[in-house]
């Protein structure tokens, strides 16, 4: 016996829902198999490791702790909740761009509770710092320049800088005394002119990373609009 006209059709729609039942469970499998992002080493020297880490948006991580003390820099505007072994929970808030002291600590899961990605650069501190190493100095930047360059925070590993050069802004000589990060919040254009006269470009893209040594320079913007930057000094 043939089936009526109208069996056949919900035949026909239930062995359809079945077929896309059974390819959204097959979605779902793959993704749940992918692995997380693993973070980017950008640095990586006997005083620290440098890594870019891009948190996806309500997606729990594993069971993990921090050896080390760190500077985070948050690329993005966001939040995170934090929860212990132990389930006691702490909520994060932060704004794009801005640096934050984040000590080593016990396990714990994270979670970006925000709905967009965040891109977070983390410098791992390698070693205890050391109190002959000082940031400050005649020619420290934070002096000669206040309006340009400001203390964010300081302990006894490092001096976080906050730097907002204006366009075409002009800092007269000063010293970097200790080995530092840069972070780039915005593209850099700039031109250093060392005691001796010698004049270099540097260039950067925002998101970027650089490791600089000891020094002494001027500096200009060449941009025609400001750049931003967050400096990571090292006290050892």
């Amino acid at each position: 016996m043939r089936p009526q006209r109208g069996a056949r059709c919900r035949l026909r729609y239930h062995d359809s829902m079945r077929i896309a039942h059974l390819h959204l469970l097959g979605f779902l499998t793959i993704c749940t198999l992918l692995p997380a992002a693993t973070p980017e080493t950008l640095i990586e020297n006997p005083q620290v490791r440098v890594v870019r880490a891009v948190d996806l948006p309500h997606s729990p991580g594993q069971l993990h702790k921090h050896e080390r003390n760190r500077v985070m820099i948050y690329l993005q505007a966001g939040s995170e909740t934090i929860t212990s072994a132990d389930g006691k929970k702490q909520n994060l808030t932060w704004k794009a761009g801005e640096a934050r002291w984040s000590p080593a600590g016990g396990m714990h899961t994270s979670e970006i509770t925000s709905d967009a990605p965040v891109t977070i650069i983390e410098v791992e501190l390698k070693k205890e710092g050391n109190p002959s190493k000082q940031a400050g100095g005649p020619l420290d930047p934070v002096k000669l320049d206040p309006q340009t360059y400001k203390v964010e925070f300081e302990n006894s590993q490092v001096r976080v800088l906050r730097v907002k050069m204006a366009p075409q802004h002009h800092v007269p000589m000063h010293e970097h005394a200790l080995d530092r990060v840069v972070v780039y919040l915005t593209d850099q254009n700039s031109s250093m002119t060392a005691p001796d006269g010698k004049t270099d470009v540097a260039k950067h893209k925002a998101g970027e990373v650089s490791w600089g040594l000891p020094t002494r320079h001027q500096e200009v913007n060449l941009n025609d609009k400001p750049m931003e930057v967050v400096v990571a000094e090292l006290k050892y």
